[in-house]
């Protein structure tokens, strides 16, 4: 009876807690959701402006440490939630040579990142994390990468700033790359490759796709989800790299305490997990297509909770050059990929 009393007790006061902030990033999210469905546009981005115009509302001490659950622990659980949607026989799918192409995309444009940033003054974190979010997958990527970064102000700004642009680029990407790709004159296969290949965001992958057809719809949805598998052994690497110095700023309230990493975030073990039960057929697809909405509803949260705590003022004081990276970044991996394509001879046979 009494521990009973104490769980009650303690999940009382975490209630009492967390509950008005969480209560914030889901109204965020519910009307980024609706503004999509009705009005079309990307559900990410609308999630992150609400909430940076919500900003004043980080002054509440009520709701900072919701807001902070949903910024770290939503996030976490999101992304580990992606994992349901991946298996090893869409990898088999893809053929040695397809596989090999888009692992050296997301090689290279991370390795450019870094060279940018160090190019332009720029903190490696920076680096990091827009050639990731470019390489694999737009937003869910940028978050990833930020949950295992240490979490500073400035990290926090750039990934903010950086989920913006991969979503602006994308959804250029998702409108002009089907035209450009019928008048190169690539077959389905061919584009579906690309469009998978190159565009950032799962969503308008598939957009883009279906301008093209069912067949180059099919192709681009696998190709982008082994880049969006990739996202594992490259959150895994930075987390080890990161594991001996990442310290979290006491002074900075924003931030959690200071806390050391472990080697491995524990939300990794979770996602390899779900790949694996996914690849035996554990889950009906009911249950994918409802982890693979959560998913999206937690990262749609945890953007919402980045917005509120972050103002316009912090993003203008990054400057230029993470725009130029962004951009530098997408149009090489566009031309790898279409280049790779066409000396690899990849979907010609099919």
């Amino acid at each position: 009876m009494p521990s009973l009393w104490l769980t009650l007790s303690l999940g009382r006061r975490f209630t009492e807690i967390h509950l008005p902030g969480v209560l914030v990033c889901a109204v965020i999210a519910l009307a980024a959701t609706f503004l999509s469905e009705h009005y079309g546009g990307p559900q990410l981005l609308y999630a992150l402006l609400i909430g940076l115009s919500l900003h004043f509302l980080s002054t509440n001490p009520g709701i900072n440490s919701g807001i902070n659950l949903c910024a770290k622990t939503v996030l976490r659980l999101g992304v580990t939630l992606l994992g349901v949607r991946i298996t090893v026989s869409q990898v088999v799918d893809l053929g040695l040579n397809t596989a090999l192409l888009v692992v050296g995309a997301v090689t290279f444009t991370i390795a450019l990142g870094l060279v940018l940033a160090r190019w332009l003054n720029r903190p490696a974190n920076e680096g990091l994390l827009s050639g990731a979010a470019v390489g694999i997958c737009g937003a869910s990527a940028a978050m990833a990468i930020f949950s295992v970064l240490p979490q500073t102000k400035q990290n926090e700004r750039f990934t903010l700033l950086t989920v913006v642009g991969v979503t602006v680029l994308s959804t250029l990407a998702m409108v002009l790359y089907p035209f450009a790709l019928h008048l190169i004159g690539f077959n389905a296969t061919q584009s579906g490759i690309v469009l998978g290949g190159t565009i950032h965001d799962v969503a308008q992958v598939i957009a883009a796709g279906m301008m093209l057809g069912q067949e180059a719809g099919d192709a681009a949805i696998v190709v982008k989800l082994f880049r969006v598998m990739m996202l594992l052994p490259v959150v895994m690497l930075i987390s080890i790299v990161y594991s001996k110095n990442t310290l979290q700023s006491p002074s900075d309230p924003s931030c959690l305490s200071a806390v050391k990493q472990p080697l491995v975030p524990h939300f990794i073990y979770g996602f390899v997990l779900l790949v694996l039960l996914g690849s035996l057929g554990f889950f009906p697809l009911a249950a994918t297509q409802w982890a693979s909405d959560a998913s999206r509803g937690c990262l749609v949260m945890a953007i919402a909770a980045a917005g509120v705590k972050t103002s316009f003022e912090d993003l203008l004081k990054l400057g230029w050059q993470p725009a130029l990276m962004l951009i530098a970044e997408t149009t090489f991996i566009a031309l790898f990929v279409m280049a790779g394509v066409l000396l690899l001879g990849l979907g010609l046979s099919l």
